[in-house]
């Protein structure tokens, strides 16, 4: 998630989003300028410059330390840029918003390791994310409009885990429990869902079914991809970006990335 806690503050209320809203009516919905952030001397991102286009499935790859986590902290207002410009949409200053503003206002980023309420039922994990606004227990209590339980009925469809409604989450499996919270994250409706290397550890079959779901939930939401799983890039990608020591190195088709001598030389080897 945003921040790879619960999407509650610290007063377990949700926070309201920016005023404005998110305008894509004249160019992408997420802009990176000339981004550069350093930590002790050592850049991670170096005059990084990036578009997103709204509804766009974009695949982010490179060798480790080419800055692609640094990005997505900066995209969620975990780590604020030295210099450039972030903007979500026309107007959305994301290097003036803190960390849960920029969740309200659409931006919600899931991490490798799957944060999820383990005791709980698939069901109530949907339910919890939808309710947060409320307390965990008071959100439980509730009882649901009709039209919340379509939603959730409809995410659980989306998600492929109807039949585990039911269960506990700690029974999922390794490749269930990420998509349930993918799941969670989709409760939130965001316009920019960032998913860190989705399927490490996950079986073939699991890999293929979330290839499935990624590739499904673009056009309605715009998704930035980051994995190192080639076969997996491959299988999903409309377009490839590849970070080097903090900056674009290649961007185009996936066959366009691999056939780069630049990229073959630092990334994809002879």
């Amino acid at each position: 998630m945003s921040d790879g806690q619960d999407p509650m503050n610290a007063e377990g209320m949700a926070h309201t989003p920016p005023e404005g809203g998110v305008d894509t009516s004249h160019g992408p919905i997420l802009y990176l300028e000339n981004v550069s952030v350093s930590f002790d001397g050592f850049k991670a991102l170096n005059e990084l410059t990036l578009y997103v286009d709204d509804g766009e499935l974009r695949c982010i790859i490179g060798p480790n330390g080419a800055g692609k986590t640094t990005m997505m902290d900066v995209i969620t207002g975990k780590t604020r840029p030295d210099a450039g410009t972030v903007f979500f949409g026309q107007t959305l200053d994301l290097a003036r918003l803190s960390e849960h503003e920029i969740a309200s206002a659409g931006i919600w980023r899931k991490f490798q390791k799957p944060t999820i309420f383990l005791a709980h039922t698939v069901f109530e994990n949907l339910e919890l994310a939808m309710q947060a606004d409320k307390g965990v227990w008071a959100s439980l209590r509730a009882c649901l409009s009709a039209e919340q339980r379509d939603r959730i009925d409809e995410v659980l469809a989306l998600i492929g885990l109807i039949g585990q409604r039911g269960l506990r989450a700690q029974s999922l499996s390794h490749g269930q429990k990420q998509w349930l919270e993918i799941g969670m994250l989709l409760m939130q409706n965001p316009r920019l869902l960032l998913v860190d290397e989705p399927v490490a550890g996950m079986t073939h079959q699991e890999m293929d079914r979330t290839a499935e779901l990624l590739t499904s939930l673009a056009g309605r939401h715009s998704v930035v991809v980051v994995e190192h799983d080639m076969d997996f890039v491959r299988s999903i990608a409309r377009k490839v970006t590849v970070l080097h020591e903090g900056s674009v190195l290649a961007e185009g088709s996936m066959d366009q990335v691999q056939s780069d001598p630049r990229v073959i030389e630092v990334y994809l080897g002879a």
